[in-house]
């Protein structure tokens, strides 16, 4: 049997189980496993928290985990004094089940300390950034063990640390970049730990340089400490800014992959012309769609990676060679089928490594083995694309390809 890493957040006692149900209730049960589990992953909700002291920049960094600028129109605002001293939830444009919370910040007497945690909800988040424009101080502190608590993570972010930076070099000719960045990190270590953080994590970030500074290793991070399915959420919803986020959507993407062709093979019920099979168009149109969004390749998406790169997305999409960002309906998906002709079996051992099950139910070439090479062509046609968009959008930042 296959680990559950590569089969896309199953369990080993979930993949056991599979092969009971289609032993004891057939091809069926067995789809119906397969549906529940993409729903699962489909729904699941992540909610992050965003607290600090007003003008520490939390509006802009939850703009930018989520590709806005703030004069777009689902922007969290910024540039404003903090006023009604409540929590504020701001969706994902396109993945609305991922929610950042700005929390005001703590110990006025307007909102002292003792009522924070319960007012602010905190049971309800899966983890918190914890943000300072300076430095952090001992209310920072306090709302971290309050955290710790409650057994869930928190990350020190000091933003806008360009400014810092700048205003660094602007004092000597000696100016060392690296140098000066891992001593304001030791020094804001070393003022938490006072404070009886013990190994706070902290990452030194500019909100508007999302590929420079901490800010990849930020992102890196928030995603190793999620679960499988929380971690293929958040990272579904990252803005396409470097190749390493593209190969990593891709890895999580090709992992869905068998369990999108069983479904479609599955609950087929559309004899198409030249091919001896039946799927589910319907389920093959969805995830053409999601993949495209999820790379961040539809016009929605390449709009917002051009406003954050400041280029035309005239220029972005002059990279762009696939017919796949046009119109795709269950005709066009039709046609790709009739395309994709003879399927090898090595193209589909892959898959059936999975789950082996799945090889006596429907073997290599058969509807199983067509659609699922049909959505893996797709993805590794639109990942060469989306690499192609990264390198000319962020052409200038040397980070680019990490």
């Amino acid at each position: 049997m296959a680990s559950s890493s590569k089969s896309a957040s199953f369990s080993q006692q979930e993949i056991n189980e599979l092969q009971t149900t289609y032993e004891q209730g057939g091809l069926s049960k067995f789809a119906t496993q397969i549906v529940k589990k993409l729903n699962e992953i489909e729904n699941a909700e992540l909610n992050i928290a965003v607290t600090g002291n007003s003008g520490a920049g939390k509006s802009t960094f939850i703009n930018a985990m989520r590709g806005l600028r703030a004069r777009d129109k689902a922007a969290a605002k910024t540039g404003i004094n903090e006023t009604t001293m409540e929590r504020t939830s701001y969706k994902h444009p396109d993945f609305p089940n991922v929610s950042f919370w700005d929390l005001p910040g703590v110990g006025t007497t307007t909102f002292p300390m003792k009522d924070y945690v319960s007012k602010m909800e905190f049971t309800t988040y899966d983890f918190f950034i914890i943000i300072s424009q300076n430095r952090f101080t001992e209310n920072d502190a306090k709302v971290a063990k309050e955290i710790q608590n409650l057994g869930k993570k928190f990350y020190f972010v000091r933003s806008q640390i360009d400014n810092t930076i700048h205003s660094l070099e602007m004092e000597g000719a000696d100016f060392d970049r690296m140098r000066e960045l891992a001593e304001l990190k030791e020094k804001i270590s070393c003022g938490l730990t006072k404070e009886g953080i013990s190994e706070p994590i902290i990452f030194l970030i500019s909100s508007f340089s999302l590929n420079e500074f901490d800010f990849p290793q930020l992102k890196e991070t928030l995603l190793n400490n999620l679960d499988e399915i929380k971690r293929a959420i958040l990272l579904m919803s990252l803005p396409s800014t470097t190749v390493k986020i593209v190969e990593q959507k891709r890895a999580q993407l090709k992992k869905r992959i068998w369990m999108l062709a069983t479904a479609s093979a599955a609950v087929g019920a559309v004899p198409i012309p030249g091919l001896s099979f039946a799927v589910d168009l319907g389920i093959l149109v969805t995830a053409i769609i999601d993949f495209r969004k999820i790379l961040c390749m539809d016009d929605a998406s390449l709009q917002r990676l051009a406003n954050v790169a400041k280029k035309p997305v005239e220029f972005l999409k002059a990279e762009v060679t696939t017919p796949l960002l046009g119109e795709i309906n269950a005709e066009f998906v039709k046609q790709m089928l009739v395309r994709t002709g003879f399927v090898a079996v090595s193209v589909v051992e892959e898959a059936l490594d999975f789950i082996p099950v799945i090889g006596s139910i429907f073997g290599a070439v058969s509807s199983f083995g067509m659609t699922y090479k049909l959505l893996t062509d797709v993805l590794d046609e639109l990942v060469e694309n989306a690499q192609r968009v990264v390198n000319v959008a962020f052409a200038t930042d040397p980070s680019h390809r990490q």
